[in-house]
C-alpha cells in the first residue's frame, strides 16, 4: 500500500461540514495602515477568489484571500487559512 504526502497532511473532509472562501480588499489611511476597502465577501471557491483578488490588487493596496472550515452542527467556523495575499493587508479575521 502506498500513502502520498499529500494525504497524510490534506485535513480530512468531515460530514456536515463546509468550507467558506471571503475576499477582502484594503486601502491605505491618512497614516498609511491598511484598513478594509470594504466588508469581506464570500466567493464562489478558491480560484475564482484568487483571480478576483489579483484583479484588485492592481487598484487598491492589498488583498487577501482566506478560508475557513465551519461546523453548524456545533456552530463554529475554524482558524482562517490564507490562500492568497498581496500587498499591504490588515485584520481581516
Amino acid at each position: 500500500m502506498v500513502i502520498s504526502f499529500a494525504a497524510l497532511t490534506e485535513r480530512p473532509f468531515m460530514p456536515g461540514t463546509f468550507t467558506t472562501v471571503y475576499l477582502v480588499a484594503f486601502d491605505l489611511d491618512d497614516h498609511g495602515h491598511p484598513v478594509q476597502a470594504f466588508p469581506p465577501k464570500v466567493a464562489a471557491d478558491e480560484g475564482t477568489a484568487v483571480t478576483d483578488a489579483k484583479d484588485l490588487a492592481r487598484h487598491h493596496a492589498g488583498v487577501v484571500v482566506w478560508k475557513r472550515e465551519g461546523d453548524p452542527v456545533v456552530g463554529e467556523e475554524g482558524v482562517p487559512d490564507v490562500v492568497f495575499s498581496a500587498g499591504k493587508i490588515g485584520d481581516f479575521n
